[in-house]
C-alpha cells in the first residue's frame, strides 16, 4: 500500500518538451481516480508511485484497467474518474466527443507481437499460422485498442485468422497463452517483455502498425489540479523514463 502523507504537492514535472508547467494546487489528503488501458499496468502502478513521492499531499486510488472500449463506455455512462489514459485515440475520441474530456495529448506508443507458450508446444512459426483451423488462436475483441491494431496487422499480410476466441483485453489474451489454454496470440510487445512463461515468435509488418496512447484530465474530475499535474508528470521526464524502461515508444 502506497502511503498517504499529508504535506502540501510539489510542483508537477515538466510537460516533455515543454519549458514548465503549472503548479498543482492540492490540499491534505487529496486522491486521485484513473481509468488506464490494460496494457498500461506495469507502468503506470511505477509512475504512480513516483508521483505520490513528489506530490505527497495526493493518493492514487487503485487504477481501474480494462480494455479501452470498455472504460471509454464506462465514463459515457457516467462512472466519475479524473483521468483516462487509453491505448487507442479512437477510444479517447469518444470520451472527447461526449464533453467529457478536453482534447488529449498522446504519451507514448506501441507495437505487437506474435506470442506462444513457453516452449511453443504447437510449433507456431508467425502469422501465416493464424490461418490454419488447428492451432488455437485468441485475440483481442476488434472494439479494442488491441484487436482493432491485429486486425490491421492481419489485413495487412493478407491473413484471414481462424480466431477460436475474442478477449475484452490484452491481459486476457497473455494470460490464455501463458496458460496453455490458447497456442498463439497477439499483444503489445511491452505485455510480453521478461515474462517466462510466454515465448515470442518474429512478427514482420507489426512496426507498421503502432498504437498511439492518448491522456486526459476529465472536465468533471473532481481534483482538476491534481489530474492535470498526473497528466503532466506521465508526459515528463519521469514518467516517459518509466515507459521507455518497459518497452513504449516516444510520443
Amino acid at each position: 500500500m502506497r502511503r498517504r502523507l499529508v504535506l502540501l504537492a510539489a510542483c508537477a514535472l515538466a510537460l516533455a518538451g515543454c519549458a514548465a508547467t503549472p503548479r498543482a494546487t492540492v490540499g491534505e489528503d487529496t486522491r486521485l481516480t484513473i481509468f488506464a488501458a490494460a496494457s498500461l499496468q506495469g507502468a503506470f502502478e511505477e509512475i504512480a508511485d513516483l508521483f505520490e513521492e513528489e506530490h505527497p499531499g495526493v493518493a492514487v486510488d487503485a487504477i481501474r484497467y480494462d480494455g479501452s472500449s470498455t472504460l471509454a463506455t464506462q465514463l459515457i455512462e457516467g462512472v466519475a474518474a479524473d483521468v483516462f489514459a487509453s491505448a487507442d485515440e479512437p477510444n479517447m475520441q469518444k470520451v472527447v466527443d461526449a464533453g467529457l474530456a478536453a482534447p488529449a495529448t498522446v504519451f507514448a506508443t506501441n507495437t505487437l507481437t506474435v506470442i506462444v507458450p513457453a516452449g511453443n508446444p504447437a510449433g507456431v512459426t508467425g502469422l501465416p499460422d493464424f490461418a490454419r483451423a488447428d492451432p488455437v488462436i485468441v485475440q483481442c475483441a476488434h472494439e479494442v485498442p488491441c484487436g482493432a491494431a491485429a486486425d490491421r496487422l492481419l489485413a495487412g499480410a493478407g491473413i484471414t485468422a481462424a480466431v477460436d476466441s475474442y478477449e475484452q483485453n490484452v491481459t486476457a489474451v497473455l494470460t490464455k497463452v501463458a496458460a496453455g489454454e490458447a497456442d498463439a496470440g497477439l499483444v503489445y510487445v511491452t505485455d510480453a517483455a521478461g515474462r517466462g512463461d510466454i515465448d515470442t515468435v518474429a512478427t514482420p509488418g507489426a512496426d507498421a502498425v503502432v498504437n498511439r496512447y492518448p491522456i486526459a484530465a476529465l472536465s468533471g474530475a473532481s481534483e482538476p489540479d491534481a489530474a492535470a499535474a498526473f497528466v503532466a508528470f506521465v508526459r515528463g521526464p519521469a514518467g516517459q523514463r518509466v515507459l521507455a524502461a518497459r518497452g513504449f515508444g516516444a510520443p
